[in-house]
């Protein structure tokens, strides 16, 4: 029997902070999760959904706040789906992160006595982000609001700041809103597929302060393009290029595949580890390069390079690790899926006078096998792969190719997990592991691995 009733309250401890940020609590031995609750808490909940091994409640009263709970510096905070732990300590988050690597290691990966080598913190947990995207809708009276989706829904929570990102945002969504109404444009509802403009997406460089904004319409065209060129040109002098996406699609992909170009250039350019790299509307760049430098510089120690090695980068985007890799190393190939990224990437080792890298836009499943089976042998490989982790497939053909290490950078501790336990399994042995907080007030969570092959 559940021990708990829907729409009712009740006070409890919270013991515990699970993967996605929640709360943990019990009552009579029963599990409920509790957004925006930190270790500590004594708080009264609501409980609004009761199922049979465990339920989810909403705070409703700290009773007694933890020493590791803290005042949001966002007012919009609760109501927003970007951050989750925004109410914690930022020395706490750092913690509940390495355990969320920790538990995942463990309970998926089946490594016992795994523990987190380093925890990476940020300098500025605000800030931080050079890209941001915001949606854009009509309110209940017709007017354009712009901001962020509210918790689990497609809701429109206007914002006039948001703390992830850069301030010049607030006044580039400000200059586009202000053309809107003067020219009597519409906003996109997701409902009917009707109305034009769909996003606001705005990208930084750190390095050079350049800035991209890029507008996602549903049509080929905007009225009086100049109106717009002129409101946001007056708003900074750091824009270098104002972009048309095309998306006519009738789903929810933040950017459609055309890009057209209404003003200055359809690139920007920034800086890693000494390396230039231009960068497109599609780019796949990380979004915190001051963190990004900082893991960037643990993969290439974990690779340790001295110039005569050959490297295979799996997933390899725009060629950032790669291009930072083959200045100390005898050859990188990279490897993508996205042929856009591979044109960059190339064009990035052109515009670094680097020549010992090469690139190929494919599936790593379908690729990897086939560059190893025609003699291609890494003595190091990095992997990088999305939120779902890599392929039986390709690492398979990665065991097969024998290198002497692996450097496994993830963004999904769960699937970093699942692909380790495979590699361990055949032949490889985690030798260290660091954690980097790349997404501060975020569950999010990068992980750099170190594997080794074992001779058997």
């Amino acid at each position: 029997m559940i021990p708990v009733k829907k729409n009712e309250e009740y006070i409890a401890e919270i013991t515990a902070v699970s993967s996605d940020g929640n709360g943990i609590c019990r009552i009579d031995g029963y599990t409920v999760f509790v957004p925006q609750t930190v270790t500590g808490d004594k708080v009264r909940i609501l409980i609004v959904k009761a199922n049979k091994g465990y339920g989810y409640g909403k705070l409703i009263e700290v009773i007694t706040p933890s020493p590791d709970r803290t005042e949001p510096v966002c007012k919009s905070y609760k109501r927003c789906g970007g951050c989750q732990l925004m109410h914690m300590d930022y020395t706490y988050q750092l913690k509940v992160k390495a355990d969320i690597i920790e538990n995942a290691m463990r309970r998926i990966g089946g490594m016992k006595d795994f523990t987190v080598s380093d925890m990476v913190g940020a300098e500025n947990p605000y800030r931080y982000r050079n890209k941001m995207i915001f949606p854009v809708g009509a309110d209940k009276n017709g007017g354009i609001m712009c901001g962020f989706y509210a918790q689990r829904s497609h809701d429109i929570m206007p914002l006039d700041d948001c703390f992830a990102g850069v301030k010049f945002n607030a006044e580039i969504i400000c200059a586009v809103k202000e053309y809107m109404l003067e020219n009597n444009v519409s906003t996109y509802d997701e409902n009917t597929h009707s109305g034009l403009v769909r996003r606001i997406f705005t990208r930084v460089s750190r390095k050079y302060g350049d800035i991209m904004v890029v507008i996602s319409v549903n049509g080929r065209n905007i009225p009086n393009r100049e109106a717009l060129i002129s409101k946001l040109r007056e708003k900074s002098g750091k824009i270098t290029g104002i972009i048309l996406n095309i998306n006519t699609k009738n789903t929810n992909l933040v950017l459609g595949d055309e890009n057209i170009t209404i003003w200055g250039c359809d690139t920007i350019t920034d800086s890693l580890l000494g390396l230039d790299f231009k960068i497109s509307p599609h780019s796949f760049y990380q979004i915190n390069p001051a963190m990004t430098e900082k893991l960037y510089a643990k993969a290439l120690e974990y690779a340790n390079l001295g110039g005569n090695e050959n490297v295979m980068d799996i997933y390899c985007g725009i060629g950032t690790i790669s291009l930072c890799a083959a200045k100390m190393a005898k050859h990188v190939t990279g490897v993508e899926i996205v042929e856009r990224a591979i044109e960059d990437a190339r064009e990035n080792a052109a515009a670094n006078g680097i020549n010992n890298a090469d690139f190929y836009a494919s599936s790593a499943e379908d690729i990897v096998p086939k560059l190893i089976e025609s003699g291609e042998k890494p003595d190091v490989v990095i992997l990088d792969p999305p939120r779902k982790g890599s392929d039986e497939k390709t690492l398979s053909a990665v065991v097969t190719a024998k290198p002497e290490r692996i450097v496994y950078v993830s963004c999904n501790p769960a699937t970093l997990a699942r692909d380790v336990k495979f590699l361990h399994e055949n032949g490889y042995i985690l030798i260290s592991a660091c954690g980097f907080d790349m997404f501060p007030n975020t569950v999010h969570v990068e992980t750099v691995c170190l594997m080794s092959r074992i001779e058997k």
